[in-house]
């Protein structure tokens, strides 16, 4: 790593050296929470609201980007920032938000891997959900050797879920030229699609993934100079770019898949289980069989990386560390009481994401104050573009996570009474 960051070698090869942060990040872009909205979206609006998933896309680059610059710069991840800079009570306020959101966080990926599990193998959810556990808590010990076999494995995951989609797009009629134009010109159709699109937003930026990224560029190398910082701050665009656009490319997928299959004769499909059914004997056996395979492996990912978060958000407010059985225990503890409990694993995901939307204001505000702040980031503090376009994407996404919380809680808002 020294000699990359000294400019003597380069190339591919030496950009895999500092691979890995975004990779893990980018989990949190093809969660089981996104399952329902892409299939919601393709359903009802066959190709058109592709350009809001490459908008939402967009905007979670920028602020991935961001969070991986704040670890490489200032050596610290966002909730130490936040503890060292905030008041106290703020700081213990803060804390138990985004403990609540890492919860529901893990809510959300847990049951989509064990709704997964139970349809691929013909089992009951709660038997879904006890392999669920068992696996992820195998692969979060690997986190005890270090950070590569970590990246290794979530990436191996990633792969495997964009290999499924990639399979999917060539087993389902896809109308390409339908699908161009929707991901280039924007078009609302109707205050339904308007819900819809702030659904895919709203779930897209996460709050853990913000925290994470943060924390997963810390510890990786000794940077000696503001040149070689800039460096590794290079290397991290690139990755974010490149992961998050294989996230992008997934979640189009999951939409052009929904489209093609459900758009017409099919709208009304809204669900992750009726998607699977549905899916048999309109495309065969082999796409909804590569649909559960990528559930399944989104669900078992995502769980493990909400659990890292979680670890990171507690340790970085308020400088305690559990053991990881602990924490996997009272992550996923919730996950059992609402299926005990007889509730609709679907609406339980629709729940968890409006508990992200109240919880993602407090990281993407201090994420925009911090990176801003030249007496934190020197002269890596973001310019007035990069500042303004990191407004202008929190000022819309928190605006249509708004919508969504009054939709959910039944406050009016003029122009959206559905039509």
């Amino acid at each position: 790593m020294a000699q990359v960051l000294a400019g003597k070698r380069r190339g591919p090869r030496a950009a895999l050296l500092f691979a890995g942060p975004a990779i893990i990040a980018s989990v949190a872009y093809m969660d089981p929470g996104n399952y329902a909205t892409n299939i919601q979206a393709g359903a009802g609006y066959g190709y058109t609201l592709l350009w809001v998933v490459l908008m939402a896309n967009l905007i979670a680059m920028l602020f991935q980007a961001l969070s991986a610059r704040l670890g490489i710069v200032t050596g610290k991840n966002l909730a130490e920032l936040c503890r060292d800079n905030f008041s106290r009570p703020a700081v213990w306020i803060m804390w138990a938000v985004s403990e609540v959101a890492a919860m529901a966080t893990d809510l959300a990926e847990f049951l989509g891997g064990a709704i997964g599990l139970a349809l691929l193998f013909h089992m009951p959810l709660i038997a879904g959900m006890t392999v669920t556990a068992v696996v992820t808590y195998g692969i979060l010990l690997f986190e005890a050797r270090g950070f590569r076999p970590m990246e290794l494995i979530i990436g191996a995951f990633v792969g495997v879920i964009g290999l499924c989609y990639l399979i999917e797009v060539c087993i389902a009629p896809i109308a390409w030229g339908e699908a161009a134009t929707g991901l280039l010109m924007p078009t609302m159709p109707d205050a339904t699609a308007l819900l819809i699109s702030v659904g895919i937003i709203g779930a897209t930026v996460m709050p853990h993934a913000i925290y994470l990224h943060s924390g997963l560029t810390q510890g990786r190398t000794r940077i000696r100079t503001d040149a070689e910082r800039r460096r590794v701050v290079q290397f991290s665009n690139r990755e974010v770019v490149i992961a998050l656009a294989v996230a992008g490319m997934v979640n189009m997928a999951m939409v052009m898949m929904a489209a093609s299959a459900f758009h017409r004769g099919h709208s009304e499909v809204a669900e992750i289980e009726t998607a699977y059914h549905t899916l048999t004997p309109l495309l065969g056996a082999a796409a909804s069989g590569f649909f559960l395979v990528s559930l399944i492996a989104s669900g078992i990912s995502s769980s493990v990386v909400g659990t890292m978060a979680g670890q990171l958000i507690m340790q970085g407010f308020l400088r305690v560390r559990v053991p990881i059985w602990l924490r996997r225990l009272v992550t996923m503890t919730p996950a059992f009481v609402v299926v005990a409990m007889g509730v609709n694993a679907t609406q339980a995901l629709v729940v968890s994401q409006v508990i992200l939307s109240i919880a993602l204001p407090v990281p993407m505000v201090a994420l925009i104050i911090f990176t801003s702040r030249r007496d934190i980031m020197g002269d890596f503090a973001t310019g007035p573009l990069v500042r303004t376009l990191a407004v202008v994407g929190s000022v819309a996404v928190l605006s249509l996570n708004f919508v969504l919380l009054a939709q959910v809680f039944g406050v009016a808002i003029p122009g959206l009474a559905a039509g």
